[in-house]
């Protein structure tokens, strides 16, 4: 990475920790006008900044209204870079069904892992929040997806996360569709002891489960 190239990502993860919208946007452009590609703007950039927040709202010093905040300027940001992502995709990698479980109002991570996904060349159907298990199975099995991502946040909501992937692992589709999970609330042994068949820390390890889980499913 160049010092330029490294100057415009600080300023630009700067920028996002400070929830300063128009210097994230201004950031963003100039980065495209230099050829830094939309994943390394993602992950050095925008995303460096999102896990500072994270981190400031882990400790306190930031509030629900700052994370809020920074989700809608994130997807801001995702608006300018979509169509970079999206650029020369022409056979879908495999077809992701995602949501946030039922209970949990939080889709910053989703968001960008939704954009991570469909920039790798995977069709995404996006359910939203607050998602109750019997929508995610529903939708699944009509889109014919190959796995199930599911977000959560707030460790209440871990409850939910276990009777979604319950409910999807003993619905008809439960052999078929792989359940991918992540979120600050989940870690691999939760992800094991629930039943998931892959976790992910972060959008980019995302995308590297869902192809690992796209490799199993077309290796049968």
């Amino acid at each position: 990475m160049s010092v330029q190239e490294k100057e415009i990502l600080e300023n630009l993860s700067k920028s996002m920790l400070n929830l300063d919208l128009e210097s994230v946007k201004k950031g963003v452009k100039e980065a495209l006008e230099k050829n830094i590609s939309p994943q390394k703007i993602i992950k050095e950039g925008l995303g460096k900044g999102m896990e500072e927040v994270g981190e400031k709202f882990a400790s306190h010093e930031y509030f629900l209204s700052d994370l809020i905040v920074a989700g809608a300027i994130m997807q801001e940001a995702m608006k300018i870079l979509e169509p970079h992502l999206e650029a020369g995709v022409t056979v879908s990698a495999g077809k992701v069904v995602i949501a946030t479980v039922e209970g949990d109002l939080h889709d910053i991570g989703k968001n960008i892992v939704i954009s991570m996904l469909k920039s790798a060349g995977f069709t995404v159907v996006d359910l939203g929040v607050d998602v109750p298990a019997e929508k995610i199975i529903k939708k699944a099995e009509e889109e014919n997806a190959d796995i199930i991502a599911l977000s959560a946040l707030l460790s209440v909501v871990v409850p939910y996360l276990e009777k979604t992937v319950k409910a999807i692992k003993e619905s008809p589709i439960g052999k078929k569709v792989k359940v991918l999970v992540g979120g600050r609330c989940v870690d691999e042994e939760l992800a094991r002891r629930i039943g998931a068949d892959a976790y992910a820390h972060d959008a980019w390890e995302g995308v590297a489960k869902a192809k690992e889980l796209m490799t199993s499913i077309r290796g049968k």
